[in-house]
């Protein structure tokens, strides 16, 4: 039996944790597609090409350059062709008001960067073996939005 893929989208303008989010899914036992763009014009352009595959889930960073991940997300979730793809964000950023303004306008899941590598890939892993992301990704209540090292208790 073939197992298909998940298909990955990063937008990040860091190339570090690009690097970062790619090792840790090469450690998974799970099989995935990755592509990751670096600012959100590129995200909206990738989107919105004809040619590309839809990916399976969206991580996005909040602070890119040209067009930030909330931009993005409010253009995915209004674009018909675009709003069933689960988007989790993806930042350093953990303002109250922030996580809330993105809970309420779509996004699945808001994951805070840690900066310890180990950290990063077993939030990664957490993500992927508790979720099935390459099916309609349930959203979470919004007291268990954030994903952090502290609610996994990794610290």
């Amino acid at each position: 039996m073939t197992v298909k893929p998940i298909y990955i989208l990063l937008a990040d303008d860091d190339t570090d944790d690009c690097h970062f989010f790619k090792l840790a899914l090469q450690e998974m036992p799970i099989v995935t597609n990755f592509t990751a763009v670096l600012d959100g014009e590129k995200v909206m352009q990738f989107l919105s090409n004809e040619n590309n595959q839809l990916p399976d889930v969206i991580f996005l960073d909040l602070n890119m350059p040209r067009k930030n991940g909330f931009e993005c997300l409010s253009e995915i979730k209004a674009n018909p062709k675009l709003n069933h793809l689960p988007v989790i964000i993806f930042s350093t950023s953990l303002e109250q008001e922030m996580v809330t303004l993105l809970y309420t306008n779509g996004a699945h899941y808001f994951i805070r960067k840690p900066s310890d590598f180990i950290q990063f890939k077993k939030i990664i892993q957490h993500l992927f073996l508790t979720h099935d992301v390459s099916k309609d990704l349930d959203r979470p209540n919004e007291e268990d939005f954030v994903i952090t090292a502290n609610t996994l208790n990794l610290l």
